[in-house]
């Protein structure tokens, strides 16, 4: 047994993205300013998208796009229960309702026909989500979207670096990224809105400082205008210098994390395999690049003969983290409750939501880290 704890996850900070940092603490400017400009410039030539708005989280762009698109009450917003609860929670906190679609029993990304059928004449948005680090089949979503005319904004969070037919995810259409301290790369807590719509952008610009009529860094001005006003009541989503320096130079190394991530996964895949007991996730065959944000895998209870929480906790005793990405949404008490949700409405999302567990993945793990995990599983699975 492992004799220190491995993390489920842990970011990877360099020295000199450290001495970054440092400087941006002693040069008097910390919040929102050259260093954001620089991140969001950054990031657009990296995804090949033509808008790209730093903000404080990716649920504060979830908040702002909801916002920006005037979604409220009356309103639905298809999406699926196997996803983190802030866009859920968003969407009732606009007034809206939560239409759920169920996943793909091994991809776990939505199905286009569950969309399709969930449409009604008060549909305002698809959220589909890039699961993990692979791809949500966008071709078949688009035309769903352009065929009813309602539009769709992309949960990129799990998929930066992740390639859908060749082009990077984010590239087309609208999407929101996260970088969490457990993402592909992390600004500490932050997000960016990425979009090929200028008339959205410039609302959602707007909207993330206050309503102000330009953004808390004018690049012309090298500040704040003195004549900003606000256009309408906004909020306080920016992202600070602090966290943009941080995140260009983890942007910097995004590639080489996930190598180092894909390399895992596949030293995981390899020695699990004729592990009868352990279900890992298919790739959609259109995932051209893989980001592995996550490696989930699939406890088969009835054969490793124990429930996948006593599983977790038993890795948990080996010095083992974990993580499970996620509890289906839609049978959580808020959603039981309020919205009557009851088991049995999305099958496929509820079979792999008692099932799923991620385990440790991260650039600065070793093999050796791996075959710690592996051994640890197939002990537990022995017993």
């Amino acid at each position: 047994m492992r004799t220190t704890f491995l993390p489920f996850s842990r970011p990877s900070i360099s020295e000199a993205e450290i001495a970054a940092v440092g400087e941006v603490l002693r040069s008097g400017w910390i919040t929102t300013g050259p260093r954001t400009a620089a991140f969001e410039d950054a990031f657009k030539e990296y995804v090949g998208c033509p808008q790209a708005i730093a903000l404080s989280s990716a649920t504060a762009g979830m908040h702002l796009v909801l916002k920006a698109m005037g979604i409220g009450p009356g309103d639905e917003v298809i999406t699926p229960a196997m996803t983190w609860v802030s866009t859920v929670n968003l969407i009732v906190l606009a007034g809206a309702t939560p239409v759920f679609v169920d996943i793909d029993r091994d991809t776990l990304m939505v199905l286009p026909d569950a969309v399709e059928k969930a449409l009604t004449p008060r549909t305002r948005l698809i959220v589909p989500v890039h699961f993990a680090g692979a791809a949500a089949p966008m071709a078949e979503l688009k035309q769903i979207s352009a065929k009813s005319g309602v539009p769709m904004v992309e949960d990129a969070a799990h998929a930066l670096g992740t390639h859908y037919k060749g082009r990077q995810v984010g590239a087309e259409g609208t999407g929101i990224f996260s970088f969490h301290p457990i993402k592909n790369i992390t600004t500490a807590e932050g997000g960016m809105f990425c979009t090929h719509d200028p008339d959205l952008a410039e609302r959602v610009n707007r909207l993330k400082f206050h309503g102000l009529g330009v953004d808390a860094y004018d690049r012309e001005t090298q500040g704040r205008a003195p004549q900003a006003e606000v256009w309408e009541p906004g909020y306080k989503y920016n992202m600070t210098d602090i966290s943009a320096v941080l995140g260009l130079g983890q942007l910097a190394r995004v590639d080489d994390f996930n190598r180092k991530r894909e390399a895992l996964a596949m030293r995981y895949r390899e020695r699990f395999s004729g592990v009868d007991e352990i279900l890992p996730l298919a790739t959609p065959s259109d995932t051209t690049h893989h980001a592995w944000h996550l490696f989930v895998m699939r406890l088969d209870t009835d054969q490793a003969g124990l429930g996948r929480d006593d599983f977790m906790a038993r890795l948990k005793e080996r010095n083992i983290g974990t993580g499970l990405h996620f509890r289906a949404v839609h049978l959580q008490k808020y959603y039981r409750e309020t919205m009557g949700m009851k088991p049995g409405m999305l099958p496929n999302t509820e079979w792999n939501s008692d099932r799923i567990c991620s385990l440790p993945l991260f650039p600065d793990m070793t093999f050796a880290d791996v075959d710690d995990v592996v051994k640890a599983v197939k002990n537990i699975l022995s017993r």
